[in-house]
């Protein structure tokens, strides 16, 4: 934190993301001066200036604070920042000192023991239950999520600085800034192929991560990967692994099995053998950090999950709508498996909205084939977040590829009535756009409805 003491102002372009957000809430707990831009507003935005931080929504330099001091001022942005931004270029002209997300949280990892959980999914459900885990033992942690904790109704746990828990983000190479001491990985599938090229380089860079960590430090990561270190998993014989499993009162009841011992009828409270995993490797990193054993049943027994990581909206012996965040085809599987493991015998619709325009390209077979396994299936158009449309590449185009009858496109407005329409007694929401903001006015319609 050395090269930051001097630093009284941070503008965040781009402040309402939910890494950016984080980073936004920490300085200004540390009583520094914060402001930011994005495009629109939102529950976090209004949560930050709830905080006191300043926003403003439209891309005009005239409504930047003109007090910024060039040599005591960071203005820190993401890569998903169009180039030609005004206020990011106001910035660069006026030759202020910018930094990347990435490269801040970097730094700010170097003067703590840094628990970094890296992987194509998984990352933000794991990397909260460490957190969790961590703050429930007293540990000296602040936590920087990738998703609201519904423990903490936050993105950032704060109980000191002598841990730091970091999701480590593939996109961008952003993960090679960061310090770790104990590096946990779940995945490395191929994703953000519009930034590696091909699953090769993705692998090689997931390798170049797992380097970073020290010989004195802990490499964790799914048993099947090609790297060193300990392997997680679930009933597969892994160094670190759940077993002996059972489901009680909706819950899984496990064993957890280390190297050196076993922990004894712990508890998770969420749905899919993927969050099983995602526990696991919290677990095995908070051993590897010298966590006191008897202390995590109660911990884990106690998290209650992340916002949009199959997060009831309605729980009803007659209706069920879960939201969730999965973006990629191997999680549209998880969510698949978990919501058929709790509802084996009801009829399930999938409502998704695909997310990139070069994404739904990609990985357009998996896509289809994931999706084909639920009873029902609505398409919203693609979300373009960063992008610019693909001559093509739309919902109708995906919508041909589902093998499954039962399928349509749909526009947001018409979205409550197809749901009523079809009358699914189970029913899940799926994406990483605004779908999360479209899931609250169906909930309203079908609860009003019922």
């Amino acid at each position: 934190m050395n090269k930051l003491k001097h630093i009284k102002s941070f503008y965040f372009v781009g402040i309402g993301g939910i890494g950016m957000s984080a980073l936004a809430r920490y300085f200004a707990n540390a009583g520094k001066k914060v402001s930011g831009y994005d495009k629109t507003p939102s529950d976090i935005t209004n949560a930050l200036e709830s905080q006191g931080i300043k926003i403003h929504f439209e891309d005009d330099i005239l409504l930047i604070n003109k007090s910024f001091e060039k040599e005591t001022s960071l203005i820190v942005y993401t890569p998903a920042i169009p180039v030609d931004n005004k206020i990011l270029n106001y910035f660069k002209e006026n030759n202020f000192t910018l930094v990347k997300r990435a490269e801040l949280l970097g730094e700010i990892t170097k003067s703590s023991k840094c628990l970094a959980v890296a992987g194509t999914h998984g990352k933000t459900t794991t990397s909260a239950i460490l957190g969790h885990l961590l703050a429930y033992a007293n540990e000296e942690v602040t936590a920087f999520l990738g998703g609201v904790s519904e423990n903490y109704n936050s993105n950032l746990i704060q109980r000191g600085n002598k841990v730091t828990v970091v999701e480590a983000d593939e996109f961008d190479r952003s993960f090679l800034k960061l310090h770790p001491f104990i590096a946990g990985i779940t995945s490395m599938d191929a994703d953000h192929l519009d930034i590696y090229g091909d699953e090769k380089t993705i692998v090689e860079a997931f390798t170049a991560f797992a380097a970073l960590v020290p010989e004195d430090g802990f490499l964790l990561h799914k048993k099947g990967l090609p790297l060193q270190g300990k392997t997680v998993g679930v009933e597969d014989g892994s160094d670190f692994e759940a077993h002996n499993l059972r489901i009680q009162n909706g819950a899984y009841v496990f064993d957890f099995k280390t190297p050196t011992l076993t922990i004894y009828n712990l508890t998770l409270n969420l749905p899919g053998r993927h969050n099983l995993f995602n526990a696991s490797l919290a677990l095995g990193m908070a051993l590897c950090l010298g966590t006191p054993t008897h202390i995590l049943p109660k911990a884990l027994l106690s998290f209650k999950g992340v916002k949009r990581r199959f997060s009831y909206k309605i729980k009803t012996d007659d209706l069920v709508l879960i939201d969730d965040y999965a973006h990629h085809p191997e999680e549209i599987n998880a969510v698949h498996q978990a919501v058929r493991e709790m509802y084996p015998q009801k009829e399930i619709l999938a409502v998704f909205q695909p997310h990139l325009f070069s994404r739904t390209r990609d990985f357009a077979a998996g896509f289809a084939k994931s999706l084909s396994q639920f009873d029902s299936i609505l398409l919203l158009e693609i979300y373009p977040a960063r992008e610019k449309p693909i001559q093509g590449i739309n919902a109708k185009w995906l919508l041909e590829k589902i093998k499954n009858k039962n399928k349509k496109v749909v526009s947001k407005e018409e979205l409550s009535a197809e749901i009523k329409k079809i009358n699914a007694p189970v029913n899940v929401m799926l994406g990483a756009g605004d779908i999360g903001e479209e899931v609250n006015k169906v909930v309203k319609e079908l609860v009003h409805e019922n």
